[in-house]
């Protein structure tokens, strides 16, 4: 698999009270032009999720999101996620991790993690939370002496605040909810979903 980072602008990040919704949501998603999509171990619904979209979206490029420990590492691979993040790391859960045998974006928001990282030779992750954290002119302090770090920039993005991250050179992707309104949820409505996405997969830094 390519990069999580380069597969789209924007990866979605999804919590499910249902896991019947998994499926028809992941087909909108797709079809906007979003194809990965982290599904949050936030809820009892999630690994039931996975597996659906696993079995019947072959277009997804699906993960797990809120990993924070190896047994949820192991859960998470064996209901089909092909990528896993996590909102921090500790070296437990990295080995777990990097044991996986798939792509994986290690939390970070401060640079002694991002340098702790560089050193286990992982240089793609997420910055959680993102505005929280320091937003984009953080990020872009990181560039010059962190050179080999990218990132996934996730925590408070919207449509209006995206674009300026996404034209950050250590930036490849951001998460965000902001194409899963909750009340377009709540009524199904794919159709407003496969909407939202397609103009957030329009997005260019």
């Amino acid at each position: 698999m390519t990069s999580v980072l380069d597969l789209a602008p924007v990866v979605p990040v999804v919590v499910l009270e249902d896991a019947a919704d998994a499926v028809p949501l992941a087909r909108a998603l797709v079809a906007g032009g979003l194809p990965a999509i982290e599904v949050t171990l936030r809820t009892p619904a999630a690994l039931d999720a996975i597996r659906a979209v696993a079995a019947e979206v072959p277009d997804a490029v699906l993960g797990a999101g809120t990993v924070i420990s190896p047994a949820q590492v192991a859960d998470a691979v064996a209901a089909g996620a092909r990528f896993l993040v996590s909102p921090g790391w500790t070296d437990a859960l990295l080995d777990a991790m990097a044991a996986s045998g798939v792509p994986f974006l290690p939390g970070v928001s401060t640079v002694s993690e991002v340098v702790a990282l560089l050193e286990r030779g992982v240089t793609e992750m997420k910055f959680f939370p993102a505005e929280a954290a320091g937003g984009t002119p953080y990020l872009k302090s990181l560039g010059a002496p962190l050179p080999r770090a990218r990132f996934c920039p996730t925590g408070g993005i919207s449509l209006a605040s995206a674009p300026s991250y996404l034209a950050l050179a250590n930036v490849g992707c951001v998460g965000g909810t902001w194409m899963l309104p909750p009340d377009a949820l709540a009524a199904k409505d794919w159709a407003r979903v496969e909407e939202l996405a397609r103009e957030a997969a329009g997005l260019r830094g």
